[in-house]
């Protein structure tokens, strides 16, 4: 991991961005520009799909369902591949196969086990999205290098890491 040195003046700090003129710590600007970069990326990335007439974790779904190479899916093994995990997921497959985006089944082995997988439709609406969300990710992490992405990656486990080990 590559350090920065601390005498680097950035042209936005998060005190100006907040508007206000406290003195934040270190950890506090850290969290908030997490919050404000979050913020920013998650908003571009909802009106990309708002085009598309889907929300962020609709898109979840479709892509965990993508991911499964045409075998159906129990909605415990899809909540748990879910970005945010305490996402209504019932609730999101219902409006999914309202779209005609994905279907529901009753698993053969267990009548009682509710499984899912994507339609050809949800297919070619991936296969619309997948160019443009390229397009958008790499407009969002222009600014900075491959080692920059690396870094960041790296950090942000060691953070995750350190938020799981309570």
């Amino acid at each position: 991991i590559k350090f920065v040195p601390t005498n680097i003046v950035y042209t936005m700090n998060v005190e100006k961005i907040i508007k206000t003129n406290a003195k934040l710590s270190l950890t506090k600007q850290l969290l908030i520009n997490l919050f404000i970069s979050n913020a920013d990326i998650v908003e571009r990335l909802a009106l990309l799909l708002k085009e598309h007439e889907i929300s962020q974790p609709q898109f979840n779904v479709l892509r965990i369902l993508r991911g499964q190479k045409d075998t159906a899916i129990n909605m415990a093994d899809i909540q748990e591949r879910m970005i945010h995990k305490k996402s209504n997921t019932t609730r999101i497959v219902d409006k999914l196969i309202e779209k005609e985006l994905v279907e529901r089944c009753t698993c053969p082995n267990n009548r009682r086990k509710v499984e899912v997988f994507i339609t050809k439709n949800g297919l070619d609406l991936l296969a619309k999205i997948d160019p443009e969300l390229d397009k958008e990710e790499k407009e969002i992490t222009k600014n900075l290098s491959s080692e920059d992405k690396k870094t960041m990656i790296q950090l942000l486990e060691k953070l995750r890491e350190s938020n799981t080990k309570q």
